[in-house]
This record gives structure tokens, sequence and C-alpha cells, in this order.
């Protein structure tokens, strides 16, 4: 096991330089950069970006479909071997280098910044689409302003397109319960006057819906205004972004649990189905729920530690952020199939009828139908409900865009933040203008699952085994330990160097064995845009060895020798913190437990087990 080695020079295995680093234009400090003015905003804005849109629509449904209560046992120890581990290690990445992404990968080796530039990629790729779900939150919220929700009747301008399909529409206000020939009201104004959707993009998207193009164009000012000033003014609204959707849930919950029929859709939501915990499925679900709920991969969170104070507690916030993420998971889960219990009721049928599927289908057709049913203002807990959204999908798009916009700063120092800001909303939202297309669900589908799944299990693979298995477990256990004084415990280590990358690469697999041609409501996509959903892979992929063959050629010296900036592009003499007295400090440290470990005389699979254990050995 190659992590396990101990660093003593700089070598030509791309061991740290412990006497003096050869500077280079992009390895010279960098000049003052923004912190956090204080550390709980750090925690509050780690909070907004990780409660967000997928603890309230994504996660009830998933558990539902994937055993009820019996899916919470594969959630947490998915959650305890996989979620938190990645958690924590993103923020000692990010705080220890106090770059992004993209820097703090080329400080650990030149060779491993195109994993950061894949992340930037992606991240780039949700929120694009993550900010058009907020535009369709705050279309509903506008339309909420009203005694008569819009969706709650059948509109008589939907005549002909009902005819044409051979439907008939169900006011979502009564007691009727949709089947195949008939659809409530609540989905059709969904698919007919707010996404005006295709049923198929064979014959190209179409333009962008004017309404919803002012939504997002709404949504993407609002964003700015947020993150115009950096972590300055992010790190002020982050209070709100993390605090007010609690006041909203635990509103909604205890309007839920007074509601007739709430307490079956409570237990239909956990009872367990304790057969599922065979089925390989629930246990994949299990891990990409707990992946992208915690939003590790996305260099989101390397991103925000990396403004914390170097001696910041993130241990304790890594701990609070993750509990508090499966508490909200539970929490709104709760409260939704409370509500969807309360419209069975209604309907006089079983809670499964009125769950017509996960993601925006739960968002905008089945909570709205319940809402629709209310007998006391169900307006009210529509502006609630939506402007919860809204707030959510808010929290977690200042992290995303941040991904970016501290790449940029990072590399261009000198540019005004503000500039840096506009520029990269003004790029998103010109890519989001497709998602309101009227085929733009076929192209959210598509790049959720290619550039939102895939590209992120891959380069969190790279990421991992890079940390763990090449430049050591040991080695980064002893960084954290320099930084936080306190001492990896045996959980950590064997998460990290053994449970952690065996888990990714087998999920990885798995997801390959199992993936199907890929559908959006069981309609086909055109081979191009499948084609297109492979080529976000490759990019995001292909980074690595671009930026390597970027590095090599830019570097070579005059007499074409490559051997050596090889030899450099795969060295981590560049890794360690960014101020230069903590630098200076660092390498004394690891100079002294070099020497330490040197005179020691136990060798071996007795070395390796001893490092994995937490056991001084020297």
């Amino acid at each position: 096991m190659s992590e396990l080695r101990v660093i003593e020079n700089n070598d030509c295995n791309g061991n740290i330089t412990i006497d003096g680093d050869e500077k280079k234009k992009d390895d010279v400090e960098a000049p003052s950069r923004d912190t956090w003015g204080k550390g709980v905003e750090f925690l509050m804005s780690c909070i907004a970006m990780s409660v967000g849109l997928g603890n309230i629509w994504r996660f009830p449904f998933t558990a539902y479909q994937n055993g009820g209560g019996a899916f919470l046992i594969p959630y947490l120890i998915v959650l305890l071997l996989v979620g938190r581990p990645m958690y924590y290690l993103e923020m000692c990445l990010g705080q220890f280098t106090s770059f992004g992404n993209v820097r703090t990968f080329y400080k650990m080796a030149p060779i491993l910044k195109g994993i950061g530039y894949g992340q930037m990629l992606g991240s780039m790729a949700v929120a694009t689409y993550y900010c058009s779900l907020v535009a369709l939150t705050l279309f509903y919220l506008i339309n909420s302003f009203t005694s008569d929700l819009p969706w709650s009747k059948c509109r008589e301008e939907w005549q002909e397109h009902l005819s044409n399909q051979g439907i008939n529409c169900i006011p979502s206000n009564g007691n009727v319960t949709a089947n195949e020939s008939a659809k409530s009201s609540s989905e059709l104004y969904f698919r007919i006057e707010v996404l005006k959707e295709k049923d198929e993009i064979y014959t190209g998207l179409g333009v962008p819906e004017w309404r919803l193009t002012l939504c997002l164009i709404f949504s993407y000012f609002v964003l700015f205004v947020i993150i115009r000033n950096g972590i300055k003014s992010s790190g002020k609204a982050a209070y709100f972004l993390a605090i007010f959707p609690y006041v909203v849930m635990f509103a909604l919950l205890g309007r839920a649990v007074t509601l007739q029929g709430a307490g079956t859709g409570m237990l239909y939501f956990i009872e367990p189905k304790w057969e599922k915990l065979l089925e390989a499925q629930v246990w994949y679900a299990a891990v990409t729920q707990c992946f992208f709920s915690l939003n590790v991969g996305f260099g989101t969170i390397t991103m925000f530690s990396s403004y914390n104070n170097f001696k910041q507690n993130i241990y304790r916030d890594c701990l609070i952020v993750s509990l508090l993420d499966t508490c909200t998971s539970l929490l709104s889960g709760t409260t939704i199939f409370g509500i969807l219990g309360h419209l069975a009721f209604k309907l006089n049928v079983d809670v499964s009828k009125v769950i017509n599927a996960g993601g925006t289908g739960l968002a905008f057709i089945s909570y709205p139908e319940a809402i629709a049913k209310f007998d006391a203002v169900p307006w009210l807990f529509a502006i609630l409900f939506f402007f919860m959204l809204f707030v959510l999908g808010i929290g977690s798009m200042v992290a995303l865009q941040g991904v970016a916009v501290t790449v940029i700063m990072d590399s261009f120092p000198h540019l005004k933040t503000w500039m840096v800001s506009l520029g990269t909303i003004t790029v998103g939202f010109l890519f989001s203008l497709v998602y309101v297309t009227n085929g733009g669900q076929f192209i959210f589908t598509l790049v959720d699952f290619f550039g939102g799944t895939m590209i992120f299990l891959i380069l969190t693979i790279f990421e991992t085994t890079s940390v763990f298995w090449w430049y050591g477990l040991e080695n980064f256990c002893d960084d954290i330990e320099f930084m936080l004084k306190r001492k990896v415990g045996f959980y950590w280590r064997l998460s990290w160097g053994i449970v952690n990358p065996i888990i990714l690469i087998v999920v990885f697999f798995y997801f390959v064995v199992t993936m199907e041609r890929l559908t959006h409501e069981n309609k086909q996509f055109p081979d191009s845009a499948i084609a297109f959903g492979w080529v976000i892979i490759a990019v995001g992929v292909l980074f690595i060895p671009i930026w390597w063959g970027y590095y090599i050629c830019h570097n070579k010296n005059s007499d074409f020798d490559y051997k050596e900036v090889i030899k450099k592009s795969l060295s981590h003499e560049k890794w360690g913190p960014a101020n230069s007295a903590k630098s200076q400090e660092w390498k004394l440290y690891k100079e002294e437990l070099a020497l330490k470990r040197k005179e020691s005389r136990i060798s071996g699979f007795k070395r390796k087990l001893f490092i994995l254990i937490g056991v001084k050995y020297y």
C-alpha cells in the first residue's frame, strides 16, 4: 500500500521537498485572501449548501422507493463510511491549502489539477439546471398569491390538448383521483401551462418560455446580489439561507400532523420493507443520495473551507453539518408524506396512488395537488412551501456558483470579485435558458445523469485514491494533526484508507454494469443527445491528461528533456499551507517526523497496520 509511505525528501518519486522549494509563477504566495468574518458564517454557509432541494424532494421519494424505514439502515451506514469521511476530507483539503479545488489539487501534484477543472465543469453543469429549478419555484411562488390557486381547476384552453391526447382533466381541489385516462389539474398545469412540455425532442427543443425566462433572470439577480463581494456578502446572507427553511419546515410539519390521514402517510414513509436490504440497488441509492445530499465531490466544500482560518475547528463543523443534513431529510420526508397521506385520505386511495414521482413530480405535481385540497388558506401554505424551496435553492446555488468564481480568483487574484461573479452568472444564465424551453426537461434529465452523477463519481474516485493511495494516508493525517492539533482516529483512517475508495469503486462498476439507455419519463432520447451526454463525461475526465500534457509542454526545458518535467508533474513538492510562516513551520514538523520514523525498526505490513489504526510506531 504505497499510500502509507513516509515522505522524507524530494526525490524522483514525487516526495515533498523539505529543504527549499523551486518557486514558479503558479507557486508564489497569493495576495491576501478573504476569510470568513466569523467561523459561524462558514458553518451556516455549509448548512445552506448541503440542506437543499434534494432533501425536500429527492430523499423522501428515494426512501419510499427503497424500503421506507429500512432504507435508513444502508443510508446511515453509507453516511458514516462514505459521506462524513468525504466531507471531512474536502474540508481539510481546502483549509490546509487556503485555495479552491483546482489550486489545491495542483499543489498536491500538478498532474492532479485536471481533477479540479473536472469538478468545476460538473458544478457549473449542475448549477445551470439547478437555477432553472429555482426559477420554477419562483414561478409557483408568484402564482400562489391568490385565494384560487391556478393549478386547482381545469382550464378551457386545455381542452384541445386533452382531446388530442384522449385524456380528461380532474380538478385538484376535488376528491376524485387521477388514472390512466384522466390527469389531475395540478399535473396538467405543470406540463401544459408552466413547461409547455413537448412529447419528444426529435424536432428540436423549442424556444425559452418568456415567463420562466424572467423568473430565471430574477433568480440569477438574487444570486449575484448575494455573491457579488464573495464571502463578505454571502457569509452575511448565510444566516437567513440556513435558518429560514427550518422555520417553514417546522410550520409545515405542525400543519401536517393536524391533517386527517397524515399519520397514515408518515407511517407509510417510515414503515420498513426489510426484504429491500438484500437488493444491491438499495445500497447504490443510499450511496448516491448521501453523496449528492452532502455535496461531496463538487468542489464546493473545499471552496468554502479555503476561506477559513487555518485553525478553524472543521472537525466539529463536519459532524454538525452531516448530522443536520440527515435530520433535515427525515424531517422533510415526514412532513411531505404526512401531507400526501392527507391527500390519499381525501381521495380515499392508498398513499402509493398519490405519489407520481420524485424530484420535480413530487414538488410541482403531488405537493401542489395536496395543498389545493386544504380546507383552510391553501394559498398561505403554497407561499410558505415554494418560498422555502426558493431559499433552499439559492443557498445551494451560492456554493455551486462560488466554485467557478473561486477558481478564477485563485488564478487571477487581482480581478474584482463582482466582475468575476457577474461574468460567471451571465454565462450560467445563457446555458440555463435551454432548461426553460419546451424540451427543457429532457435536457435536465440528460445533464443530471451525465454531468450531475457519473462525472462526480468518477472524479471522486480519482480524488480519494490520489490523496490516500498516492500522497499517502499517513502524510495526510500528519497534515491534519499539524493544522488542527487533533489526532486522526481509527474511524477516519479506516474509512479513508480502505472503505471509502473501495466502496466508490464498487459503486462505479455497479453503475456501469446496470446502466441502461437513458429515458425521460419512458421517452427515448435521440442518439445525438446521448452522445452529447458522453461528451460531458469525456471532457470532465479528460481534463486530467489534457492538463498534464499542457503542463509538460509548458514547462519543458530548451533541450526537450521531458523526463525531468514529468517527474515534477508527479511531485508533491508544491504541497503545503499557503501562508509562508505556516509553510515553514509545517516543513520543520514533517522533517522532525521523518527523522523519527527513519529510526524506527518497524517496517512492512506491521508498520502499515499501525498507520491504519493510528498507533505510533516510532
